[in-house]
């Protein structure tokens, strides 16, 4: 019998007590229902986990559901077992012990439809081990679904090696994947279906904006002042809140420091024991902690929804890693303050975690050891043959068959036929690439910071989201309001609206004819190659090229030297 969508609507109302399923949701199960791949950008807290949760309990089989982080998994698992009513969903992970990772598997196995376990929750390193792997296959899956599916991209934020392997895992289950991110730019967007092999997926994304969200930045000169002044500010803020700072020295000293004055706060980074960051985590959601001040490390899957503030002590990588961090704040629909203090020296700190210098000597050897083998490697193989960590491992590998030197095939990895030297010279320019769009995207970082403009406006148009008014919510948007900056002097958002009237009404979008090409539209330039149109700002467009990343080039120049001519796609 085939499952439909009133069939999904009433699991929705009798199992989880969701009697109105947004249309977003709607269309994403459809697409579900239709055997089709989808990847779902939805902001945080809109129901992401609606779009699996509903059709894996109504298919037969179970979902292979792929999450980061352990507490989240058991979060998920709980929440579904407790919607359920029994034990639909179990766990798989190294905390476990042996006999509750048996009982597990063997819930996940039964045919019994009424009482197998419906939901199979694993960390991407599990799936990488090759024996968890081949007991995935032996299961009658009817999803797999691939949690803060950013990760597998290295133009993501929070790139995970774990999750290049994911690829091969999608390929040998064959069952439709939901891969869920509340943030993914256009590039992020394309390798998420690359490195997953999603063939002809739906793409579904909703809307970046988070209208609840007040955003602001303040300047600061010097680094003593700007610490005071982040102190200073966290201990007038109404919690619970989150203050993210770019060191683990940094957050150990702050926490300590708002801890003398009174404010319950704690610190989370990778320095810590895991029992520790296990301990903030917990506190922080049942609230005995109502300021975690954290690195990067804390941040993905946390699911509480009264955060009132996002503080940044220093400025992020990149837009997409601010959008997912000021995310946290206000998931309960309620107002919430997203903060950046930003000194411009701070990005030179950014520029150096940004330089990668590939390895020219490893990526000969792994090219050369592979094209030895005459056949399709496995990574497994690959590793022992090596002796390398899996996160090099995945780094060299991915820069080879980043720049068409190896394929990444069913049966495991293959060289292409060339010499070892052009397959590294044809990396190392992989590498120089990937270098020159971080740092393109750490100046939009800075663009952000520096405008003058609406500063929602420039983040949604990051995004390649057009925003059509000035959002009148951001320190920016009111400054001009209370000021009474006459409109003719006001300066442009990156899609070319002005940033706010002098009553502090929004205003239109200009006309079109300030625009020579539309947002999106598929460009190229005589030296930097293909690109598309992001955004417009006072007199200057912005461009997302795919060798070197933003652009930001004069209107005026391009009319005049014929810079940019637009390229035809297909349908």
């Amino acid at each position: 019998m085939s499952i439909t969508l009133q069939d999904l609507q009433h699991t929705a109302a009798s199992t989880f007590g969701w009697d109105d399923l947004r249309s977003g949701q709607e269309h994403a199960m459809e697409a579900v229902l239709e055997d089709h791949s989808i990847l779902c950008v939805m902001p945080t807290g809109s129901g992401k986990s609606a779009i699996y949760q509903v059709p894996a309990m109504a298919l037969p089989g179970v979902a292979v559901v792929i999450s980061p982080l352990i507490a989240l998994q058991h979060d998920q698992a709980e929440a579904i077992n407790a919607h359920a009513g029994s034990p639909r969903a179990r766990v798989i992970n190294s905390a476990l012990r042996k006999r509750e990772l048996e009982a597990a598997w063997e819930a996940a196995a039964d045919d019994d439809e009424q009482t197998r376990a419906k939901f199979l929750f694993l960390a991407p390193e599990q799936v990488a081990r090759d024996e968890v792997a081949a007991r995935l296959r032996s299961l009658d899956v009817s999803l797999v679904v691939v949690d803060e599916a950013h990760c597998v991209s290295s133009w993501g934020h929070d790139f995970r090696p774990d999750y290049l392997q994911l690829g091969h895992l999608v390929r040998d289950l064959g069952a439709p994947v939901v891969a869920l991110t509340a943030t993914a730019s256009r590039p992020v967007q394309k390798e998420i279906v690359e490195r997953l092999h999603l063939k002809d997926p739906t793409i579904l994304v909703e809307g970046f904006d988070r209208p609840n969200l007040h955003l602001e930045v303040v300047h600061h000169v010097e680094d003593a002042e700007k610490h005071d002044a982040v102190r200073g500010q966290v201990l007038g803020l109404t919690g619970p809140g989150l203050v993210y700072v770019a060191t683990k020295k940094a957050a150990d000293r702050l926490a300590a420091e708002l801890q003398e004055r009174g404010t319950n706060a704690d610190a989370y980074h990778a320095g810590r024991s895991k029992k520790d960051r296990a301990s903030v985590h917990e506190g922080f959601l049942d609230g005995r902690v109502d300021v975690v001040v954290a690195t990067t490390a804390f941040g993905m899957g946390i699911d509480k929804p009264d955060v009132r503030f996002v503080v940044h002590a220093d400025i992020s990588d990149s837009l997409d890693s601010y959008y997912q961090e000021i995310g946290r704040g206000g998931r309960d629909g309620l107002d919430a303050r997203a903060i950046l203090h930003y000194r411009p020296e701070d990005l030179s700190l950014r520029r150096f975690f940004a330089a990668k210098t590939a390895h020219r000597t490893q990526l000969g050897d792994l090219f050369r050891l592979i094209s030895a083998q005459g056949k399709p490697v496995k990574m497994k193989k690959l590793k022992d043959l090596t002796g390398l960590s899996s996160r090099k491992l995945t780094g060299l590998l991915n820069l080879l068959t980043a720049s068409g030197c190896v394929t990444d095939g069913v049966k495991g990895y293959r060289a292409r036929t060339m010499s070892a030297g052009e397959a590294v010279d044809r990396a190392v320019e992989q590498a120089a690439n990937r270098e020159r769009i971080d740092r393109s995207r750490i100046d939009m970082a800075r663009r952000y910071a520096e405008t003058k403009g609406c500063r929602r406006q420039f983040l949604l148009s990051y995004f390649g989201e057009e925003f059509p008014k000035t959002c009148g919510a951001c320190d920016n948007c009111e400054r001009r309001a209370g000021s009474g900056t006459p409109a003719g002097t006001q300066e442009a958002s990156p899609n070319g609206t002005p940033a706010g009237s002098a009553d502090g009404s929004a205003e239109e979008t200009p006309d079109h004819h300030d625009m020579p090409f539309a947002v999106d539209t598929a460009v190229e330039h005589p030296e930097w190659g293909r690109g598309s149109v992001m955004g417009y700002e006072d007199g200057i467009v912005t461009v997302l090229f795919e060798t070197v990343g933003y652009k930001t080039l004069s209107l005026a120049l391009i009319e005049e030297k014929d810079l940019l001519t637009g390229v035809a796609t297909a349908d």
